[in-house]
């Protein structure tokens, strides 16, 4: 096994970070690694944004409710960015280009876009021995968040990442096996069975964690999460920013 791979199925969400602030030279490492991610087409249907104003940070963990968002060596938000297309084309070709804008194919394309590129980004950071977590709760207010960051049409924020030195050591959170999520060939539901195993797995794991620990499965916690709705007016904000309208 080599070290790229150790690297990988070493991964945990870091959520404490001491005070030291990542160089310039990690931060430039971490944008190049990202930059070199596939890209649908070419195009690089992505931004990323730093942030460097501690006021503005204060004012994202607001949104987000957590800790780690003010308290960290550096964060970044990722962008689905069709914007810098429209200002490429001319008045008469800026029109022509609107239905692309607004399909779902491309809020498709510059969404994947910029999650390829932040996996590029988590994984270099955790290779120079960086821990890192993906913040998907700056969807808790997303128009606000537009607004701090201020964004033009055809730009939203998908989620932010913080990077930052480790406080302390994270216990590895078990995954699905791979039984339950690789299939050959078609779709096999029955395959579901595995999950039972997985959850008896997950509420050992829970049972006996330093920190946080509870009585849950995967399955329960899965069935609680969709039983609530959440973010519904995500659907909105990104319609009104022009994607997703066909």
């Amino acid at each position: 096994m080599n070290e790229t791979i150790e690297t990988i199925l070493n991964h945990r969400s870091i959520r404490s970070f001491t005070d030291e602030a990542l160089t310039n030279e990690q931060i430039d490492t971490i944008v190049e690694t990202a930059l070199m991610a596939s890209t649908s087409s070419f195009m690089h249907a992505y931004s990323i944004i730093g942030i460097t104003d501690q006021k503005k940070k204060d004012q994202l963990a607001e949104v987000s409710g957590q800790h780690y968002v003010k308290e960290n060596g550096h964060m970044m938000i990722f962008c689905a960015d069709l914007s810098r297309f429209s200002r490429m084309g001319r008045d008469n070709e800026v029109e022509e280009m609107k239905t692309n804008f607004e399909s779902t194919e491309h809020l498709l394309v510059s969404s994947i876009d910029a999650a390829l590129a932040a996996q590029n980004a988590a994984i270099a950071a955790e290779s120079m021995g960086l821990g890192i977590c993906y913040i998907g709760s700056l969807r808790n207010d997303i128009a606000r968040v537009d607004s701090l960051l201020e964004l033009p049409q055809h730009v939203i924020p998908l989620f932010g990442m913080v990077f930052g030195h480790p406080n302390a050591n994270t216990e590895k959170k078990p995954r699905l096996p791979k039984e339950a999520v690789y299939h050959e060939n078609r779709y096999d539901p029955e395959q579901d069975k595995y999950i039972e195993a997985f959850d008896k797995k997950i509420a050992a794991y829970y049972a006996k964690r330093k920190q946080n620990a509870r009585q849950d499965t995967w399955s329960d916690q899965m069935t609680r999460r969709f039983k609530k709705p959440i973010r519904l007016d995500v659907t909105d904000y990104v319609q009104r920013k022009g994607f997703n309208k066909r």
